[in-house]
């Protein structure tokens, strides 16, 4: 069975109690790894100026602690494989269901009004939906 290493499990502390749930039972089927959770200001605005998330601190989910957003990929990682990702977020997101947790999957921004271009594509990331 797959565990997740400190590094992941570090990060995945840091999230929201129903995401560990969701991803301490995904590690148990799917190999993955925990990309993010926290994310502090400078590294937020870091992201946003260099296009790689469309908000600015501290609108974005990974901005509060615990955290209401994950990002996480299957292990080993392959930024290309969006085949893949897309594989792993159904999974995630089936799991999650089965919990009775909602989540949204950042590959997948149609019912995320948030952001000002639902085209963009983030599919490492999950978040909760309050």
């Amino acid at each position: 069975m797959p565990k997740y290493s400190t590094r992941s499990q570090t990060k995945l502390a840091q999230c929201h109690p129903l995401l560990q749930q969701v991803f301490n039972q995904v590690i148990k089927t799917v190999d993955n790894t925990i990309i993010e959770g926290h994310r502090p200001k400078a590294k937020q605005n870091s992201l946003f100026s260099e296009g790689k998330s469309q908000l600015k601190y501290p609108k974005g989910k990974h901005n509060s602690l615990p955290s209401l957003a994950v990002d996480a990929a299957p292990y080993p990682i392959n930024w290309n494989d969006r085949e893949r990702a897309t594989l792993f977020a159904g999974y995630v997101l089936g799991v999650a269901a089965e919990m009775g947790i909602k989540l949204r999957w950042g590959g997948d921004w149609n019912m995320n009004f948030e952001t000002k271009d639902n085209n963009f594509d983030d599919l490492w990331h999950f978040e909760l939906v309050l």
